[in-house]
Formats: structure tokens, sequence, C-alpha cells
């Protein structure tokens, strides 16, 4: 899919005003939104998880370093895609940063070519993740709609159980366990069992 710019926000978090200002300009030079930060601290206090965008981190800043940034959006269950930036690169680094989640790792001087294709790459990847969210979200909350009785015959659906087994298991009569699934399908808003169980699996969070 094609992401539109103005529709994301890419934060940059470095100590070195003169990288802040020049990556602002070439940023915005390409219609992104920027918000830009000093220190990873400023950033934290003002980052809303909810925003979609992506992160431009230098590894090595006073204070908390880009490194411990991204751990503290971690511990924050963050999903925001980070480009870390840095001029003391090194292969070990690069490798640890990408194992927990960094997309990308420039080494300064960077090219700007590659960083715009890295940027519009992240955002297409955190948009596809938002919309994914929120689909999780609008399925549990259909999910929270059933009874007690009903996810009982609903974890039974999913696990593929005959509507006469599902009737043994829960020791009601078969025509019981219909009116249920009939109840499970409306309150759901799905009308095959295919689409009943892509709500009931795509609701759980990844691990």
């Amino acid at each position: 899919m094609s992401i539109s710019p103005q529709s994301s926000t890419v934060f940059i978090v470095d100590d070195d005003e003169a990288v802040r200002d020049s990556l602002r300009w070439l940023l915005e030079a390409n219609g992104y939104r920027v918000r830009a930060y000093d220190s990873a601290e400023r950033f934290l206090a003002d980052y809303d998880p909810a925003t979609v965008g992506v992160l431009i981190a230098d590894v090595r800043m006073p204070g908390m370093t880009g490194l411990e940034l991204q751990e503290q959006l971690i511990s924050r269950h963050s999903t925001l895609p980070i480009v870390f930036i840095t001029g003391h690169g090194d292969v070990p680094m690069a490798v640890a940063t990408m194992k927990k989640g960094a997309v990308d790792f420039l080494e300064k001087p960077f090219n700007e070519a590659d960083l715009r294709q890295s940027i519009a790459a992240m955002l297409e990847q955190a948009h596809a993740k938002a919309a994914d969210e929120a689909t999780r979200r609008g399925h549990e909350a259909l999910l929270s709609r059933l009874t007690v009785r009903e996810q009982q015959v609903l974890e039974r659906i999913v696990a593929g159980r005959l509507n006469k087994q599902i009737a043994d298991d829960l020791g009601i009569s078969i025509k019981t366990v219909e009116a249920h699934r009939a109840n499970i399908m409306e309150k759901l808003q799905v009308t095959t069992v295919a689409d009943l169980m892509k709500v009931a699996l795509h609701h759980r969070p990844s691990a």
C-alpha cells in the first residue's frame, strides 16, 4: 500500500542540533510531519503511543541512549519502528537492535535516498500494524458480547468439534447448540464459519 507522508509523523531524537535540523529539512521537504527532540527523555515525555509514525534515533546521546530508549519503548509495548543513526556503529550493535525490533541501522554520514526509502517502508509497516490492531480491538469488542455459554460453544467450534460433540461436551441438546451458534454468528456479525474463525482467532494478541 502507498502511505501518504501527511498521515504519518517522523520523530527525530538526536542531541546534535545540526543533525536534527538537516533531517527535519529533508523530511519536511518530502511532505512528512516532523517532531524533533534533543533527548530521549523529552521524547518519552511527549510521546503518544497511539500516534502512527517512525522514530529516527541517535544511538549515543547524553543521558538516555538510543538503545535505552528502545528498551523503554519495548517495555511500553510500543510497536514504533526505529531507524538508528550513529557515527560509531558496529555489526554486533546493529544485530542486537534489529533483534529487538529496530528496522534499520544507518551509519553517519548516511545516504539520504536510503533514509527516505527506509522511512517509507517502515511507515507502511506501522500503518499495517495499526490497522491490524484496530481490527483486533473490534473483534475483542464483539467477542465481549458473548455469554459464558456462548464462549464455551465458540471455543469448541474453533477446535473443530461437531454440534453433537459440543452437545455431549456441555451436556446440552443439539438444538441448544444450534441456537447458541446462531446467536454467536449474529453477535459477531458474521455469516460463515470461516469468518467466525477469523474473528475468534484474530483477536488474540501475537506473542
